[in-house]
């Protein structure tokens, strides 16, 4: 089964392309690509990477790429935005537009909030889904392209939120937070005599500056903009929409096939809509009538002979190339047969890395090209 990529970029119902896979097989580039083509079929596009490399800027013509979208010059169509994810930036306008500008203070200032922001597992994974919520709510754009971070820890961002959420709302904060909540009333100086006690063992184990901090920042962000699973869970309804497709994007190795497996897997099990696989860098080979033995059986009789050096090299790299062919296939194949399901669309591998948007239009034009065959 094919995948129709077109199809999916010139759907006006699709708003939001998620592109996932392990690191090495070309995704960030691969997501650039989309975002061209769909630039360039008429949508207004932006591509959001969480990935920290810079190949995405450079490939665009950007000299750099921040929390704020920036335009892609050269679009004939539509157009085109691009933008890196800055994780703490996003949560300090998160805080700030869900604030008075005294109470924002408070908790930017926050050493705990700083580092929460900063550092805190799932942090990342939840801001990527705050910034893409920021988008989507923007009329600006009718598609966003996100690209998540290299290996398994693309698909965190599915967990983060719940993670994040429940480390909020938690027990433990709760416990923290409840004589500032309970003060006042009789049952919160009930309850303050027994936090004395739990608070001096907290103490001694985090020491008292980081329990305050701890309770301050949650009481401020608790008065200020409510629970963060509430928000996460629109995002992630969002991510479940029929207006969002999530494609996995490989390469024909067998770890990154195992990858992808497993990302097909863990989107099917979260019913994600899942519109297929683009297989990158699949080694194309002349069709000759020969078979590798018959190649290689010809470089090894001019060699013997003494006749054409460069024409046996040349033969010996043909075979070698149709050896890398068929074990592609092989892999591909396996993958297949496991997931008849998915829909698949190769691209050839390029003759050199890719560092513009004419790159990037030769990657789109692969991607839209439905006769490559094995």
């Amino acid at each position: 089964m094919t995948l129709d990529i077109d199809a999916i970029l010139t759907n006006p119902e699709k708003h939001i392309i998620v592109c996932t896979g392990s690191g090495g097989v070309g995704k960030t580039t691969t997501a650039a690509a989309l975002g061209l083509r769909a630039a360039e079929l008429g949508r207004n596009v932006c591509v959001l990477t969480i990935d920290p490399a810079r190949r995405l800027a450079q490939a665009m013509g950007l000299t750099e790429l921040d929390n704020t979208p920036r335009a892609v010059a050269g679009i004939a169509n539509g157009s085109l935005s691009a933008m890196m994810l800055d994780m703490k930036r996003t949560f300090d306008e998160v805080v700030e537009s869900h604030s008075d500008p005294e109470r924002a203070e408070q908790i930017l200032s926050n050493p705990f909030y700083q580092a929460l922001s900063s550092s805190f597992a799932g942090t990342q994974e939840y801001m990527a889904m705050e910034k893409l919520g920021q988008l989507r709510a923007q009329s600006q754009w009718d598609l966003i392209i996100v690209d998540t971070p290299p290996s398994r820890n693309a698909l965190d961002f599915l967990d983060a939120p719940a993670r994040l959420g429940s480390f909020l709302d938690g027990r433990l904060i709760r416990i923290i937070t409840a004589p500032a909540r309970g003060a006042g009333r009789g049952i919160g100086r009930i309850a303050a005599m027994g936090f004395g006690i739990f608070t001096n063992v907290l103490s001694k184990l985090l020491g008292a500056q980081v329990l305050a901090d701890v309770g301050n920042f949650v009481a401020d962000i608790d008065t200020t903009f409510g629970g963060f699973r509430e928000r996460a869970d629109a995002t992630y309804a969002l991510l479940k929409d029929s207006g969002t497709e999530f494609i996995v994007v490989a390469a024909p190795e067998r770890d990154a096939l195992r990858e992808a497996a497993y990302f097909v897997e863990r989107l099917n099990q979260d019913s994600m809509p899942l519109g297929g696989l683009i297989l990158n860098r699949v080694q194309e080979v002349p069709e000759t009538g020969l078979t590798q033995d018959q190649v290689l059986a010809a470089a090894q009789k001019l060699t013997a002979e003494g006749r054409g050096p460069l024409t046996a090299a040349l033969l010996e790299l043909h075979a070698q190339r149709m050896e890398i062919k068929e074990r592609q296939k092989h892999l591909a194949m396996r993958f297949t047969a496991a997931h008849p399901d998915v829909a698949v669309q190769p691209i050839p591998a390029m003759a050199q890395d890719v560092h513009d948007l004419a790159g990037l239009r030769e990657i789109g034009a692969a991607l839209a090209n439905q006769g490559i065959t094995w």
